[in-house]
C-alpha cells in the first residue's frame, strides 16, 4: 500500500494535475493535498527531480501569477480584484 504522498508523486509523474483532481485521485481533502505538496517538493528535489508549478491566472482579466512561489492558489487578482482564479497545475519533471 502506497502512502498518500507516493500516490501524489506517481500521479504527477504521469500527467499534470491541479489540487482538486489530486484530491479525488488520492481520496484526501484539498487542504491535505496542499500540505503534502510542500513535502513532496522537498522530497523530489532530493531525488534530482523537481515539482513544477504552472501558475494560476485570473479568469476575469487574464493576469498570470508568474512570480508566485506558494503552492496554494491566490484568493484575489491584484489587478482587477476578481476572485475568479484558475487553480495552479503541478507536475514532476526529471
Amino acid at each position: 500500500m502506497k502512502t498518500t504522498r507516493q500516490q501524489i508523486i506517481d500521479a504527477l509523474c504521469i500527467r499534470p494535475m491541479g489540487a482538486k483532481e489530486l484530491s479525488r485521485v488520492v481520496k484526501a481533502s484539498i487542504k491535505e493535498v496542499y500540505g503534502h505538496l510542500v513535502h513532496i517538493q522537498k522530497s523530489v528535489q532530493a531525488q534530482g527531480r523537481r515539482l513544477v508549478l504552472e501558475p494560476c491566472c485570473c479568469l476575469a482579466c487574464g493576469f498570470a501569477f508568474k512570480d508566485r512561489r506558494r503552492l496554494t492558489p491566490a484568493s484575489r487578482c491584484p489587478r482587477c480584484k476578481s476572485s475568479q482564479i484558475q487553480d495552479p497545475v503541478y507536475r514532476i519533471e526529471g
